[in-house]
């Protein structure tokens, strides 16, 4: 199993806790092996909130993106097209198995001394809930 740390702004890891955000939106899709990712919620929270098992990525133009992930994007059709304005491609990880951390996690835990731009990969075998 491969996984990835995700910076995500706390207003989406949010909903993806709570289950009305389904799919995590980018521009570039990470290796084809990432299966797992761990959900840091940004400043100003800093914390690493829960994890996901990537159920599907999804590849496409915007239009296309959007079309199959509406109903469960957890965001506007206004912000979605915003993000991939200038865009040709979209990517979206269809999450499954979200767990929430009763206790929120720092980077260190991870050997993280600093929160990434977007994501980098980690070398995991297994799930720390």
């Amino acid at each position: 199993m491969s996984t990835m740390l995700l910076s995500i702004k706390p207003e989406y890891a949010k909903v993806i806790l709570e289950g009305k955000k389904q799919y995590e939106f980018r521009k570039i899709k990470p290796k084809e092996y990432v299966n797992h990712i761990i959900l840091y919620a940004s400043s100003p929270q800093k914390q690493v909130v829960g994890e996901a098992v990537i159920d599907e990525i999804l590849e496409g133009t915007p239009k296309e993106i959007w079309e199959i992930t509406k109903s469960a994007a957890g965001i506007t059709r206004k912000l979605f097209f915003s993000y991939y304005a200038g865009k040709d491609k979209a990517v979206a990880y269809k999450l499954k198995d979200v767990v929430t951390y009763k206790v929120p996690k720092e980077l260190s835990d991870y050997g993280i001394s600093q929160a990434p731009q977007s994501f980098i990969y980690l070398d995991r075998t297994e799930t720390v809930l």
